[in-house]
């Protein structure tokens, strides 16, 4: 069973307005993250290490994937599980 609370994030991660289509700038991440005061910003830093990015116009860009499953263990405080690391 899907939680509201689960779908209205994903929105917010896919429905984000980034620079490119492909994902997220470090910039737009800190922008996304500071709507949430209360995240555990170590779980969504380790939840972060080590995925794929790319490089766009000298920017990294992360994967909207990989940001709503790092902004989700930081909203609950855990760490990825293995089932959702790639």
């Amino acid at each position: 069973m899907i939680k509201k609370i689960d779908v209205n994030i994903k929105h917010m991660v896919y429905d984000y307005p980034t620079k490119s289509e492909e994902g997220f700038t470090q910039a737009e991440i800190n922008s996304l993250i500071s709507w949430f005061p209360t995240i555990n910003t170590e779980k969504f830093d380790d939840a972060m290490t080590g995925n794929t990015c790319m490089m766009i116009n000298d920017d990294i860009i992360h994967y909207p994937c990989d940001v709503y499953k790092a902004l989700r263990c930081g909203l609950e405080g855990r760490d990825l599980t293995l089932a959702e690391f790639d």
